[in-house]
């Protein structure tokens, strides 16, 4: 039992570990950016008709 810990404590060992590369953003498209102003849009609209439906009396 003491074998099988120590074989998993050795295997756990930061050596072993591969090194974090930071992902790199990559530019948005024109296609990108015109679907995000649609939602935008979308929400901004679906905003304004839920503000004019709970102001109702």
């Amino acid at each position: 039992m003491r074998i099988l810990a120590l074989v998993f404590s050795l295997m756990a060992m930061p050596v072993w570990a591969s090194s974090f590369d930071r992902p790199i953003p990559q530019a948005q498209s024109a296609t990108a950016e015109f679907w995000f102003a649609v939602g935008s849009l979308g929400l901004i609209a679906a905003l304004y008709l839920v503000h004019r439906l709970v102001s109702r009396k």
